[in-house]
């Protein structure tokens, strides 16, 4: 079971996976990436593989403890991501040695099947519309969208018309059956939140995500005990020590880790087992690929707290190649989307199989994503 080889692969449109292989054959898959940094992750990787040939695969708990206690500079986007995708993989090697899901390893389901939201583009409000009514003839039940493009630090009445006419037109097309969360993106700076919950309120949100940056997460507080919306943050949030203050201040509602981000498996079982005790929820982020979600789902199977998985599926991606979520596996089918919810993953592992031809190929032509830089009238730089 020791490691023996470590490969890294980065494909459109903007992944980076990582294979760990055994010296006895076991292969686990994992996704280190920061989107937009994944050379960066890529380099820290290779930085970690020196801890990681001839580790005890089934060890991951000192591995996990080794590589963030062992550096005197430890946490942050670059390091728990990378961190993140070999805890995925060596997961993925364990369930598999054992013949059985991830889930089973970490005291065993807790539900049947998990509730996922598809994402709402548009831009148009028409255009919103007519995406939001797709997704639930899709088989959705539950949506996500974001209402707000650049922002000054204060900005126009206009802003805030405009953003609740975005969530009107779709609430208008959907009706009330069926959950709208809002994402501000962290766009919103502290001065225009409140202003913005209430010009959104009527329309009843499912929560209001990342309504500041996660540095300014003590604005929470006075937005917590000024709108009924719930609050929902955490995807810009790398471990449960970047987690625990506001989950012990009742800042949120909702804690959204990242599986490729907050320290993998091991780390965001930690997270939602501390959002329980304080009667938070768990919706993990996911705007990545196949193996970030496919490890989410695993958290979502045993955390009787998580609400609502976030996913890409059925969005496809502008590469070029119009590369959709699916496309790296050799069975697109296995999340099956039904009544707006994935059923439980049941092969052993991360409950996936790698199509690793297609990995390795698309790996020649590799991408370099970067986001957009987008800026203000005046030319100053604003949040994306």
């Amino acid at each position: 079971m020791e490691v023996e080889k470590v490969e890294l692969f980065k494909v459109p449109p903007r992944w980076l996976f990582v294979k760990v292989t055994t010296k006895n054959g076991l292969v686990g898959w994992g996704e280190p990436v920061v989107e937009g940094r994944a050379a960066t992750v890529e380099t820290a990787i290779n930085e970690m593989k020196s801890f990681l040939i001839g580790h005890p695969a089934n060890k991951i708990e000192d591995f996990w403890q080794m590589v963030y206690r062992g550096g005197f500079y430890r946490g942050g986007p670059i390091l728990m991501s990378a961190l993140s995708g070999i805890d995925q993989a060596l997961w993925d090697i364990k369930g598999k040695s054992l013949g059985v899901p991830i889930y089973e390893l970490l005291g065993g389901a807790v539900r049947d099947k998990m509730k996922i939201y598809g994402w709402v583009h548009g831009d148009t409000n028409e255009d919103l519309a007519k995406a939001a009514k797709k997704r639930i003839e899709d088989g959705f039940t539950a949506v996500k969208m974001v209402v707000t493009d650049e922002l000054e630090w204060i900005d126009a009445p206009n802003k805030i018309n405009e953003a609740a006419e975005k969530l009107a037109a779709v609430r208008n097309a959907i009706g009330y059956n069926y959950p709208i969360g809002v994402d501000f993106h962290g766009r919103v700076h502290k001065g225009m939140v409140k202003v913005l919950a209430k010009a959104l309120e009527p329309y009843q949100p499912y929560f209001l995500e990342e309504a500041v940056l996660s540095e300014n997460n003590e604005a929470l507080e006075g937005l917590k005990s000024y709108t009924s919306i719930p609050i929902a943050t955490g995807e810009r949030m790398y471990s449960r020590w970047d987690f625990k203050q506001v989950i012990q201040k009742g800042l949120v509602d909702i804690v959204q880790p990242d599986l490729s981000h907050a320290g993998g498996i091991s780390e965001v079982k930690r997270i939602a087992n501390m959002a329980e005790a304080y009667d938070v929820a768990i919706a993990p982020h996911c705007p990545l690929g196949p193996i970030s979600l496919a490890a989410a789902f695993q958290i979502d199977f045993t955390c009787i707290n998580a609400l609502i998985q976030e996913t890409s599926l059925g969005i496809p991606y502008e590469d070029g190649n119009e590369t959709q979520l699916t496309d790296y596996l050799k069975d697109p089918n296995v999340f099956g989307l039904k009544d707006g919810c994935v059923p439980l993953l049941t092969a052993p592992g991360l409950g996936i199989e790698i199509d690793e031809d297609k990995v390795r190929e698309a790996a020649i032509k590799g991408h370099d994503w970067k986001n957009p830089i987008w800026r203000n009238e005046d030319g100053a730089v604003a949040e994306w």
